[in-house]
């Protein structure tokens, strides 16, 4: 911070935040589900802050910076992906209803993929968890130089823990919920600060060609700062992943209903795709002060420091922080229902035991963080390919009668294998992600229908409620405030 008044500005909305998240929550289903009464409302702001995070944040501002306005196809990802979303398994999720994503797998097709399912997104969830600490500190670390990046990092998570461990979601939901305003005032803002200092987009014209301005042709996407094979793979990875998101489908289990649950998940998407377009077409105007970054993504907090005055300064880098909380908290309770109700329910089924099990996680997310990561962007998408896996038993589990045990195995084997195959063979600068994509997900969904049609089903769908879901719901205790609702 430059000056007493930025540390003020960023403590204000700090101990609001802080105070928002103080809930000591008594009954489990409170903890991980808020009694499943979350309002249209609370729904968006909490979908939008689990998704608006620091790690995206830092790597698509960067694409801002390099590429300028054709970036915004980067967010469009985000756009298509949780429109698919919302047609596909949004009100599927609500009707299923129970504690975690991992739950429909073993309805669905016996224990033994849903033990494996559960530790595949349990992986996944973890290597989100590392990205968005690392993010965190990498934003964090110019102010606090004295430190190195183990301890800021281990400052940070525990930071994040004790604002919302004590309520579990009901915390979550409201941390969200100020996070969620304070957000949508300060990332536009940005943007209308470069209009105003630049005099419209035109200005663009001076550091990017004239191909990089508008949504050109696609043989002139082929440029190297953001080519079009990439947005393309990720917009494919994207609809086959978030469908089996367990922080997405947590959310969905504690709407109030399936309406509730469709249509906040469709102007999540709206509102994702223009936040981070914002903040990505910011990042271009800054190139017209700063060409020389010597780390686009670093671009966010230049763009505050430069931009923004005291008090205000402080301000936004609260809503970084918040960007990263809020993700963070939202995986890590998702992450402690799996293991209630995949792994030992008997022993986990209390508040205590559950706020243990979020910091243990919470500790491994750090060791990553510091051990694992360092290019955000790659391994935030690296972390994707235990989700993937999963997509065929996920929808043809919901939409296809016929989807059997065997191929729904044989669906999540080839799609481990193909997806760390492409990662170890074609690598990050061989555009791993588009043999991935593009040949897997169709290899992925071939192999399941072919082994459902050799080996039928021999489940039943879905069934009743599992045992840990009835254990969490006969707690008694009060319900939460209606200021959740």
């Amino acid at each position: 911070m430059k000056n007493a008044l930025d540390w003020i500005g960023f403590a204000v909305p700090i101990a609001a935040l802080g105070f928002a998240g103080i809930r000591l929550t008594r009954r489990p289903q409170d903890y991980l589900l808020a009694d499943r009464r979350i309002g249209f409302f609370p729904l968006v702001a909490t979908l939008v802050m689990t998704e608006f995070n620091t790690s995206t944040l830092l790597a698509f501002s960067a694409f801002g910076y390099r590429a300028g306005p054709m970036s915004v196809g980067l967010p469009l990802v985000f756009l298509v992906g949780l429109a698919w979303y919302t047609v596909t398994v949004a009100r599927p999720w609500k009707q299923f209803n129970r504690l975690s994503v991992a739950e429909f797998f073993t309805e669905r097709y016996g224990a033994g993929l849903g033990y494996f399912a559960s530790a595949l997104l349990l992986l996944a969830m973890l290597g989100f968890s590392a990205t968005y600490i690392k993010s965190l500190t990498l934003i964090f670390s110019p102010w606090l130089q004295f430190l190195n990046l183990w301890w800021l990092s281990l400052i940070l998570t525990g930071l994040v823990l004790v604002m919302t461990l004590s309520g579990g979601l009901v915390s979550v939901v409201r941390t969200d919920l100020l996070s969620f305003l304070v957000t949508l005032v300060m990332l536009p803002g940005l943007l209308a600060i470069a209009l105003y200092r630049h005099g419209g987009i035109g200005s663009l014209k001076a550091a990017f060609p004239a191909e990089q301005l508008t949504f050109a042709p696609l043989d002139q996407w082929e440029q190297p700062q953001l080519p079009f094979w990439y947005v393309t793979s990720l917009t494919v990875l994207t609809c086959f992943t978030y469908i089996c998101s367990p922080s997405y489908g947590q959310k969905i289990f504690a709407a109030k209903s399936e309406r509730v649950a469709f249509g906040g998940v469709a102007l999540t998407a709206l509102l994702v795709f223009l936040l981070y377009a914002s903040v990505q077409l910011a990042g271009a105007f800054f190139r017209l002060e700063q060409p020389e970054l010597a780390d686009p993504q670093t671009v966010v907090p230049e763009m505050v420091n430069a931009w923004l005055p005291p008090f205000v300064r402080g301000v936004a880098y609260a809503v970084l922080f918040m960007a990263a909380m809020t993700t963070l908290t939202g995986v890590w309770n998702a992450m402690t229902a799996m293991c209630v109700a995949d792994f030992c329910p008997s022993k986990l089924a209390g508040v205590r035991e559950q706020r243990l099990l979020t910091a243990a996680l919470a500790v491994l997310a750090w060791l990553g963080a510091n051990q694992l990561v360092d290019d955000i962007l790659n391994r935030l998408v690296l972390a994707n390919i235990p989700i993937a896996a999963l997509s065929f038993a996920l929808l043809a589990g919901f939409h296809w009668k016929r989807a059997s045990r065997a191929g729904a195995w044989a669906s999540v084997t080839v799609g481990m294998v193909w997806g760390v195959g492409c990662f170890l063979y074609f690598g990050e600068a061989g555009g791993y992600t588009w043999y991935w994509a593009i040949y897997g997900v169709p290899i992925i969904f071939g192999t399941g229908i072919f082994f459902s049609l050799l080996w039928p089903a021999t489940l039943s769908p879905v069934g009743p409620t599992l045992s840990v879901q009835l254990k969490l719901s006969d707690h008694p205790g009060p319900s939460i405030p209606d200021a959740v609702g």
